[in-house]
């Protein structure tokens, strides 16, 4: 079992950055594939970046790329998502997930979830 959980969120202008955290216990996050979600609000969650446990050949989605960067500290069982150049449509709340899977976008991949930390964006 896996326990994962978020902090870094906040109220940021457009433009700005933020770094999320998310910190696990209960097993090595050394073997887990780590991701991370969003749901704004009257959305459905969906996928934003997504890092092996190598660490090699991050994955992200469109609408991030470029902005976002996904990393992991294995030595601190710590995955972080580097957030720049934010924009009012980036709000929402972000979940951080972890897979024992290979590296997925797709949330019915992961097994383990976070509760979430918001993330609002203003303009």
């Amino acid at each position: 079992q896996v326990q994962l959980v978020e902090s870094g969120g906040g109220l940021v202008q457009a433009g700005g950055s933020l770094r999320l955290s998310c910190a696990a216990s209960g097993r090595p996050l050394s073997s887990t594939t780590m991701g991370w979600f969003r749901q704004a609000p009257g959305k459905e969650r969906e996928f934003v970046a997504a890092i092996s446990w190598s660490g090699a050949s991050p994955i992200y989605a469109d609408s991030v790329q470029g902005r976002f960067t996904i990393a992991r500290d294995n030595a601190r069982n710590t995955v972080y998502l580097q957030m720049n150049s934010l924009k009012p449509e980036d709000t929402a709340v972000y979940y951080c997930a972890g897979s024992t899977t290979y590296i997925s976008r797709r949330q019915h991949e992961y097994a383990y979830w976070g509760q979430g930390t918001q993330v609002t964006v203003s303009s």
